[in-house]
């Protein structure tokens, strides 16, 4: 739509100076002049997805403008002299320069909307499949077979150890030497094991690494909000919270996919 009436206002334009031009020959001229843009807005998009869309996105984009611009009035003016003729291609080009210039900033709110929109859309799909994954968790400590004898660990807490089911475990910390055991309403022991060797113990489909020094079960998540910086912060059945980094974020939802 704007190639077709950039080429009724060139029409018109051509007409008051004297050259006759048909309809294709108008809708050429102007679709090569915004076919032009495409390398522009292609780089455009690419910075935007390397740098985001926050300060260096946004001062990545105003080089690559400064760079762009005048070789984008420049070749529109070549194009222009194709058509049209004429010889004063450096004044065509400083005239072009104030449409290049909006027509750049149109290019990079664009991008912003689109790379808004994408990541949008990838962070609801992350939340379908952690949704997914926590409802799967849940069926996984529900029983089959209520007769069976649940698995246990054996929890120091003080100068005593308690047997506690790995089903009522909210999460495991990490603690130099030890495990930090967390259950129940706030009850905590420990256990003198690495987290890396508790975890290949455990069931990856009810437990997930939160981060380096965190393992969550996700049958007693009751809540994952996603925060800014694309990380999860997930509130447990006793009302604790356990932030996962954006980092095990990917990991989570690969394992949780196999």
């Amino acid at each position: 739509m704007t190639t077709v009436s950039a080429a009724w206002f060139a029409r018109r334009f051509a007409a008051a100076r004297g050259i006759a031009l048909d309809a294709p020959t108008s809708l050429l001229w102007q679709g090569a002049v915004y076919a032009a843009w495409l390398p522009t807005a292609g780089l455009v998009w690419w910075v935007l997805r390397r740098f985001g869309t926050g300060p260096r996105g946004l001062a990545a984009s105003f080089a690559v403008g400064v760079a762009t611009v005048p070789i984008e009035a420049l070749a529109s003016s070549l194009i222009d002299q194709v058509f049209i003729g004429g010889t004063d291609l450096a004044g065509r080009a400083l005239g072009r320069a104030p449409v290049c210039i909006l027509l750049y900033t149109a290019i990079v709110a664009v991008g912003l909307a689109a790379v808004h929109h994408r990541k949008a859309a990838e962070a609801r799909a992350r939340n379908a499949m952690l949704e997914t994954a926590l409802a799967e968790a849940r069926a996984v400590v529900a029983p089959s077979e209520p007769e069976s004898e649940p698995e246990r660990l054996m929890v120091m807490t003080g100068s005593r150890r308690v047997p506690v089911e790995i089903s009522a475990v909210e999460w495991f910390g990490a603690a130099d030497n030890y495990v930090v055991v967390h259950w129940g309403d706030g009850r905590e022991g420990l256990l003198r094991v690495s987290l890396q060797g508790l975890e290949a113990r455990l069931d990856p489909r009810l437990f997930a690494r939160a981060h380096r020094s965190a393992l969550v079960n996700l049958a007693h998540v009751r809540e994952a909000r996603p925060l800014s910086d694309g990380s999860w912060r997930l509130t447990l059945a006793s009302g604790g919270e356990v932030v996962t980094s954006r980092t095990y974020r990917e990991e989570v939802l690969k394992r949780l996919g196999r």
